[in-house]
Order: C-alpha cells, then sequence, then structure tokens
C-alpha cells in the first residue's frame, strides 16, 4: 500500500470508524442498483427530454442535449473497455479486503466475496464509468453535473474503499480517467461527428431507437454485471480444460 493509501485509508476509518452498521449501509449501497447507475441514467434521460417541445429557434440546443446524451453513454463504455484493458494489462493488484495484513482495517460484512480475486483493484471501473457520465451530465447542465459527480464520489466511490473493494488510489484514478474520456469525446466537432448516426436512428427508426436504448441503459445500469459474471465463469471453465 502506498503513502497516499495509508493517508487517506487511516483518514476514513479515524472520521468513520470499523461500524458494523456503517458497513451494513455501505454494502447495501454497493449492492443497489437503484443507489449507484440508475439516478445517473435518469438524468441522461431528463437532458435527453427536457427540450422535447422547443420551438425552432432552440432546435439547436436540443440537438446538442441529445448530443451530450449520446457521448455521455459512449464515454461510459470506452471507460468500462478502457478500465477492463487497463486492469487486464497493468500490474495486478489484488483488492485490499482479500490482503491479510489489511483485513483488520475493513469491517467484516456479510457478503465476504462481494467480487472475484482474481479481479486487479486498479483502476476503479465503477469510478471510471460513472465519472465519465458524470462529466457529460455536467456538460449539459452544471447544476445536474454537479449532483452526478457528488453522487459518484459519495454513494459509489466511498461505499467500495471504505468495504476494502478499493483502494482510494483506484477511485481517484479510476474517477480521472473517466473525466478525461468525457471531455475528450465532447469536444464540438468530435461529438457531433460522433452522436450524427445515432440522432439520425433516433429520428427516422424511433421505435428501434427506444427499443436499443432500452436495454443499452439497463446494461450500463446494472454495470453489464451478468456479461461480466458470464465471462469470469467461462475463463474457469476454460482454464479447467487446461
Amino acid at each position: 500500500m502506498n503513502a497516499l493509501d495509508q493517508w487517506l485509508l487511516s483518514v476514513m476509518y479515524r472520521t468513520a470508524g470499523h461500524s458494523h452498521a456503517l458497513a451494513r449501509v455501505a454494502e447495501t449501497i454497493v449492492n443497489m442498483y437503484l443507489i449507484k447507475g440508475t439516478v445517473l441514467i435518469a438524468l441522461l434521460w431528463w437532458i435527453w427530454t427536457r427540450r422535447e417541445h422547443a420551438t425552432a429557434d432552440r432546435s439547436e440546443e436540443r440537438r446538442r442535449d441529445r448530443e451530450i446524451v449520446v457521448i455521455a453513454v459512449l464515454s461510459g463504455l470506452v471507460a468500462l473497455l478502457a478500465g477492463r484493458l487497463l486492469a487486464h494489462y497493468l500490474p495486478f493488484r489484488l483488492r485490499p479486503f482479500y490482503e491479510p495484513q489489511l483485513r483488520y482495517l475493513y469491517p467484516e460484512t456479510t457478503s465476504p466475496d462481494l467480487l472475484p480475486r482474481t479481479w486487479s483493484a486498479f483502476p476503479s471501473d465503477h469510478a471510471m464509468l460513472w465519472c465519465a457520465i458524470a462529466t457529460a451530465i455536467f456538460v449539459a447542465s452544471r447544476a445536474a453535473g454537479i449532483y452526478a459527480l457528488l453522487h459518484t464520489a459519495i454513494l459509489i466511490g466511498l461505499p467500495r474503499i471504505y468495504l476494502g473493494l478499493h483502494y482510494p488510489t483506484d477511485v481517484i484514478a479510476g474517477a480521472a480517467l473517466g473525466i478525461v474520456i468525457a471531455c475528450i469525446l465532447n469536444y464540438g466537432p468530435i461529438r457531433s461527428r460522433l452522436a450524427a448516426p445515432v440522432l439520425a436512428l433516433a429520428r427516422y427508426r424511433p421505435g428501434l431507437f427506444h427499443a436499443l436504448a432500452f436495454v443499452l441503459c439497463f446494461e450500463l445500469a446494472t454495470q453489464f454485471d451478468e456479461f461480466r459474471a458470464l465471462a469470469h465463469d467461462m475463463s474457469s471453465v476454460m482454464a479447467g480444460f487446461v
């Protein structure tokens, strides 16, 4: 554990302590999709529809909003992919909960196997995904974006640190990478070009667009957990044949 992680963890546990009740609250938050991504996905739909009946002179504002929503989702997907690639190719980092010499730091939970030991802790793909989406929300609306960033830090990042799923620097690095990805993709010309095919689909094939958007938003809100679990199980099965 590096010096920054050690200092940040000492500050956290001096402040919060090893409370069984607080651990249960943190565990509940970590396991609830509604508290995590669903709220931010709902904000994206609010941004998409808030100028639904805009007059002709405000049609550009509506288009900009919808471009930002498309880029928010794309940023999240890129962040998830980048997070998995970094976790795979960077040196493996065991999650602190599973480090025997660090177990005394973390409260007992009712779900000791919250994540497989084989998934590297660095960087936090939760932080990457939701900070990317929160940053895009901020581009569309300062007030909503500030809430989204605070929501990500307090209700997504902190509980994972408190339970030992990540070191603080895993979350900080993930958040920084997610923000950078969203900022790059939200650059005006890049945003317009990438969003154009999706907006065309929404205009000319609205039924297909909304069906696909529902499935994609559901998978983002659950962070593709079913696919990730399936991939983990399949890799375990394949390893058994080697």
